[in-house]
């Protein structure tokens, strides 16, 4: 079931985030500001994913791993945004 999710977070990341957000306590207690999941939702949807599984999962230690993470993650939402840009805009 967890391997499903992930390939469910790297299909439609939206989706998962508000599956979390209804179903489980996954975002509670991690954001000070309400403001930067909203903007992680709307911008940067795999990186506010990998973000809050870094702040369960390791404890909110970035070492190399999570550092690893976050970088293919922020590839991820950036990379197809801009080829598409590229593409419609010609």
């Amino acid at each position: 079931m967890p391997c499903l999710m992930v390939l469910l977070a790297l299909c439609v990341p939206r989706v998962v985030i508000v599956l979390l957000w209804l179903f489980t306590h996954w975002f509670s207690g991690i954001f000070h500001i309400a403001l930067w999941p909203v903007l992680g939702f709307l911008f940067l949807p795999t990186t506010l994913l990998w973000y809050t599984a870094v702040q369960h999962w390791w404890g909110g230690q970035w070492s190399l791993i999570p550092i690893i993470g976050i970088v293919i993650a922020l590839l991820i939402d950036l990379s197809p945004a801009s080829g598409r840009r590229r593409a419609y805009g010609r």
